[in-house]
Order: structure tokens, then sequence, then C-alpha cells
């Protein structure tokens, strides 16, 4: 319930009565018996934030055909539920995005890049190069580690990842269909059930089968990035997951340009070999990841 407003009468010309005085006193002890509740007139009627969708122009916006569970009304209210996970340079939360007054809502990821003065993501170099801005100065403010440049780097990364899931999507591979772009916020589809994300592949004890399965959809999955001439750039059984048997690939602000980028055999090498371990270490004989690392230059055409 809102606490009643304060009252303070006004005072009337010419000197004050006792009886004035007492009804000053007594009108001050009021006050500070009650705290005031200021309302934002702007604020959602419950959650976080009114939804951004609008605050993201149409080509940061996810690509169409529209998915039947997306939320585009512009009346819907962002409520977050916490982090679902922590990383070098960005933190990713679940939001659930209502529409009030409706059985409507869903839960996306928001993936907030950090400024500059929290992110600890300090390999940046090596998956840039080959990259370039439209402005030479920002280039240069980059380059430079300046304040601004930092910052604008925190934009880049974002954009870049955002880039990557619309482009990969639209390709086919099993990526979360990315939703909008606001700033530095990334906002996907939620991979999980209920609130719960789904499980790295990292963690999974597969049986023969279902690694088979697993290592099936993702040479499928590495194969639609290379033919499109990108590699992950830091793929890992840590930025897999696996949701009922669907593997996703996620994470993906360093993707890398294998022809822009004079170390993009090293990088389409290194993916197949990181992943790979994990592979082999659960019964899978090692040949394939040497096939497979051939199959991706011959890919991306790099031979």
């Amino acid at each position: 319930m809102r606490e009643r407003d304060s009252f303070v009468p006004m005072k009337s010309r010419g000197r004050k009565s006792g009886a004035q005085d007492f009804f000053f006193e007594q009108a001050e002890r009021f006050n500070d018996d009650f705290e005031i509740e200021v309302v934002d007139p702007e604020a959602p009627p419950f959650g976080d934030r009114w939804t951004t969708w609008d605050q993201s122009e149409p080509l940061q916006r996810a690509p169409r055909p529209w998915p039947d569970w997306l939320i585009t009304d512009l009346g819907a209210v962002d409520i977050e539920h916490g982090i679902l996970k922590t990383g070098k340079e960005a933190d990713v939360f679940l939001i659930e995005r209502v529409v009030p007054d409706t059985d409507r809502s869903v839960l996306l990821a928001a993936k907030r890049y950090r400024d500059a003065d929290h992110r600890m993501f300090n390999r940046s170099s090596e998956y840039t190069e080959g990259r370039t801005v439209r402005k030479s100065r920002d280039q240069r403010a980059m380059d430079k580690g300046t304040k601004v440049g930092q910052e604008m780097l925190a934009g880049q990364w974002a954009a870049t990842e955002w880039n990557a899931l619309v482009r990969m999507h639209k390709a086919g591979a099993s990526v979360p269909y990315p939703v909008q772009i606001v700033g530095t916020e990334v906002i996907m589809e939620f991979i999980g059930t209920d609130r719960t994300a789904a499980p790295r592949l990292e963690i999974l004890r597969p049986t023969p089968v279902e690694l088979a399965d697993l290592w099936d959809q993702l040479v499928f999955n590495m194969t639609i990035m290379a033919r499109d001439g990108f590699a992950h750039g830091d793929l890992s059984a840590y930025n897999i997951i696996v949701d009922g048997g669907r593997l996703v690939i996620i994470d993906m602000p360093q993707i890398i340009d294998v022809v822009a980028n004079p170390r993009g055999r090293f990088f389409l090498e290194r993916d197949v070999r990181n992943v790979g371990a994990w592979f082999t270490s659960r019964g899978m004989d090692e040949k394939y990841v040497d096939a497979l690392v051939a199959d991706q230059f011959a890919d991306a055409r790099l031979n």
C-alpha cells in the first residue's frame, strides 16, 4: 500500500500564534513518521522495464519469418530472473518478456557486454585481424586502447556476435535465434527447460550412439560455417550446449573470417581439435578429428 503523502500547511502571513506553532510541530512529526513513495509515471506496472523491442532498428531485430513465440508487442514488460552465465567479456541474464493481462510470455537470454573497466577479455587483437570499421579515427582509437576506443570495442563485440547469429541462423546452423540488439545487449532465444539453461557439452556422459549423433551434428554445423567462410574462433565443449539431444553452438563474438584473417587456417584447426578432444576422451577415434580438419580447409577453400 502506498504511504500517505506528507502534508505541510501553508504558513499564514505575519506572526504565528501559539496554536500555529503547535500545528507546525505536529506536521513535522507526521513527515518524519512516513516515507513518501515516489512513483515513476514512465515505469511499467510490474517487472524491470518496458520491452526494448522498439529501441532496435529494423536490421537490429529478429530475422524473418518470425517464430510464433516471439513477442513484439510494444506494451510488453521485461522481468529479470538473474544471471545464467558469467564470462570474460559479458554476462548472460535470463529475462521473461510478458504481455500484461494476457497469458503470453517468453523466456529470453540477454547477453550484456561489460564496459572497458570490467572486461577481462585480453586476447582481442588475434580475433579482430582483418576486421575494419568505417571511420579510420575509430579504428585508431581501438588500436590504441583509449577509453573511447575500448567502449567502441565493446559495441563491436556485441555487433559482431549479433551479425554472426543472424548469418548463421539464416545459413541453417544450430545457434540461438537472434531476437534483437540494443547497444551492447544482445537478446536471443533462451535454450533450456523452464528457467534452467541447457547443459554444456562438457558435462555430458553420452552413450556411444548419442556420441555419434552429437558428432554428426557438430560436423554439420561446422561445415555450414566453413563453407560460409567463417570459424567460430573459440569453439570447445564449454560453448556448446545440448538441449534434448539438439546440439547448439553459442558465444560467437570472436567469429573469424578465415579469408580476411591471416590466421584463418589456425583458427579452423584449433576449433576442430579443441572440441574434438572432448569426443576422443569419450571414446571416438582420433581419425575422425583429423578428417574433419582436412574437410574444414576444403570447405573454406583454403587448400
